[in-house]
């Protein structure tokens, strides 16, 4: 087999939730838009938002002093606030010794962010990364706007961008506004207005008034139709309720899956980023596979999402095979999706037939496997469209969606001594004349690492007792190797997020997708990744680079 080894992206395309660059940037850079804001005193004001006591000594006399620094301010010099100044030559004595940052208190950490444009929200270990992201995007020539998220991590489906902003003339009173700015609903809580607040960063709101003094702008390098790439920044509309009033606090968020989630960590452990922890690319001249698997819980449905092609997706992480489960399809739906992606001719698919519209799996591939199997050959397990095989030169590979317990574990038992049981069986007949790779939705958290909330889970399905012992006996002692687990022994990485509570924003999800190699080739595995800033799905995507 003679896979394509090319890096190259030929044309800038967007998917939702990711940033989509050339392979040789780092994985991490993030497409964000701007939204830059000044207000004044009054219109604190009438809004009847309060202020720190400074401000409102003198707030029927004087202008509030709202000031959002630049990176021109930067160039020119130095930024001074709260006594705290930032220079150019502060912030590469930070990049010489970021051991420094560490030491800072907060106050201190919240000044040198705020002299340098970079909204200061969050507890020490946020504003602590903010600052270390912002000292190596700025030092590295950058935008040193590039560590703030994509708006769409909030959440694929509940907010877009329907076009440009329009300038809002001071203290204009627009009746039914609609600034085409779509949030999502979002619990409003009692909480302390922050100076940075008070300082112009806020905007008042009325279901029917919008008062402000601020000018918004969106600039990117283009916002059309829900989509926008390239982009300044990127701002989440949080409301806070202050004393009765609605407030809309624009919030920039990091990436979520580089900020160590979990209830129970253990000495050692450390989030998954993508950008810092995945191998450089392969020269051309190695011979290698990229095999790729994705949950896409609905394929249908994914497409229809504005802006989205699989075919972008191909040419972002250029990938020779793509496994999808949970495709949704029904038979008579397959002849019309069947060459999803340009260039992937050998597509492979197979649907429920006893519950329509349910489960499938499907293999793309561009290049062509030696003979391809569906299903076990076990009928009590094939009619759920569960199971290709495909035969390549040097290696089978199965694109699996296990079957999930089922809420009140009903399917637990059939689960764990029946479908797994089998599954191993059917690998190590195959392995016996060739390696196997298993990938897909294995609907296993397989250890505590592997899970936002294990004491929580206990007899949640996916995280049973009975389903990780399973897991272990059936495919890893007898010796299929987790190959992410092994490359990152230490590393709390997600591959789940469940749609409810926005879990997804705040990293609270669990690794259920895998890519388990048999142990004779597990050496030559020289990359398993998460894409987690792949959004469309309640899963991301995964991959695995194999040497051949």
């Amino acid at each position: 087999m003679k896979p394509a080894l090319q890096f190259g992206l030929k044309t800038s395309m967007i998917l939702p939730g990711i940033a989509v660059l050339p392979r040789n940037l780092r994985i991490g850079t993030l497409v964000s838009f701007r939204v830059s804001a000044m207000g004044s005193k009054r219109s604190l004001s009438n809004s009847s938002v309060p202020v720190s006591s400074s401000i409102a000594e003198d707030k029927k006399d004087k202008k509030l002093k709202g000031s959002i620094s630049t990176n021109q301010d930067l160039e020119k010099g130095a930024v001074k606030e709260n006594g705290v100044k930032s220079s150019l030559g502060e912030i590469q004595r930070f990049k010489d010794d970021p051991a420094k940052i560490e030491t800072m208190t907060v106050q201190e950490l919240r000044s040198t962010l705020r002299s340098v444009g970079v909204p200061a929200k969050g507890c020490k270990r946020d504003l602590v990364y903010a600052l270390k992201c912002f000292v190596d995007t700025k030092i590295d020539g950058e935008n040193s706007l590039a560590v703030e998220e994509h708006v769409s991590c909030v959440s694929a489906e509940s907010m877009s961008i329907q076009s440009k902003v329009k300038n809002l003339s001071e203290e204009e009173h627009v009746e039914n506004v609609n600034t085409d700015l779509e949030v999502p609903s979002l619990p409003r809580h009692k909480g302390r207005i922050k100076k940075s607040v008070a300082e112009g960063n806020a905007v008042k709101v009325d279901a029917k008034m919008v008062t402000t003094k601020q000018k918004l702008s969106i600039k990117s390098d283009g916002v059309s139709g829900g989509k926008f790439s390239q982009a300044k920044r990127t701002s989440e509309i949080v409301t806070e309720v202050v004393n009765g009033d609605e407030v809309n606090l624009p919030i920039v968020k990091t990436e979520p899956w580089t900020i160590l989630a979990h209830k129970k960590p253990q000495k050692g452990w450390i989030p998954y980023n993508p950008r810092t922890m995945r191998p450089p690319p392969l020269t051309r001249d190695t011979k290698y596979v990229k095999l790729m698997s994705w949950n896409v819980n609905g394929l249908r449905a994914l497409l229809k999402l504005e802006g989205f092609s699989a075919l972008q997706l191909a040419q972002r992480e250029d990938f020779d095979v793509l496994c999808l489960q949970e495709t949704k399809l029904q038979e008579k739906d397959v002849e019309e999706i069947k060459y999803l992606i340009d260039g992937y001719d050998n597509t492979f698919w197979t649907c429920s037939v006893s519950k329509l519209g349910y489960s499938g799996t499907a293999i793309i591939s561009r290049v062509k496997p030696l003979s391809v199997r569906y299903g076990l050959g076990i009928s009590d397990h094939d009619s759920e469209g569960r199971l290709v095989t495909a035969e390549f030169d040097s290696f089978y590979l199965l694109n699996g969606y296990v079957p999930n317990s089922g809420d009140g574990l009903k399917r637990l038992s059939y689960r764990v001594t029946e479908w797994d049981l089998s599954l191993s069986n059917y690998m190590k007949e195959l392995e016996k004349s060739k390696p196997v790779i298993l990938t897909g939705d294995l609907n296993c958290a397989h250890e505590e690492i592997d899970i936002f909330n294990p004491a929580g889970n206990k007899r949640s399905a996916g995280f049973t007792d009975e389903e990780r012992k399973s897991f272990g006996t059936n495919f890893l002692s007898r010796g299929f190797v987790d190959t992410f687990r092994r490359q990152h022994p230490g590393v709390v990485g997600y591959t789940y997020w469940g749609y409810r509570h926005g879990l997804r924003k705040t990293n609270k999800g669990w690794r259920l997708d895998y890519f388990l190699v048999s142990e004779s080739i597990a050496d030559k595995a020289y990359d398993s990744y998460i894409l987690p800033d792949v959004g469309g799905s309640d899963h991301c995507p995964i991959g695995l680079i194999l040497k051949l």
